[in-house]
């Protein structure tokens, strides 16, 4: 868990992760460029993005920027956790695919 994207960023320079739940509304930096940095840094990371406000052109920019999914609040938990299981084989698949080349 961060409280902040700075600190998320930290958190995926040092460590590894299968799914990243990113919410948009972040102090100091928001969701999107979080995204963007998370994905150039590990591109191999799966991230789902979480906001209270979505329309059709953010989830579309998310995509645009590399997010697995996008998720309005308040979430499914349910559902959310069916997409992080989604998110651990899609980079289990990318990883493979890697270590092949």
């Amino acid at each position: 868990m961060a409280t902040s994207g700075e600190e998320a960023l930290g958190k995926v320079e040092n460590d590894t992760y299968d799914a990243i739940v990113l919410d948009l509304m972040l102090p100091g930096m928001d969701g999107f460029e979080a995204l963007k940095i998370i994905k150039a840094r590990r591109p191999e990371t799966q991230v789902i993005l979480l906001t209270g406000r979505a329309t059709v052109e953010m989830s579309a920019e998310a995509m645009k920027l590399g997010a697995m999914d996008f998720m309005e609040k308040p979430a499914d938990i349910g559902q959310l956790i069916v997409k992080i299981k989604k998110a651990q084989v899609r980079k289990m698949i990318l990883v493979e695919r890697k270590s092949e080349e």
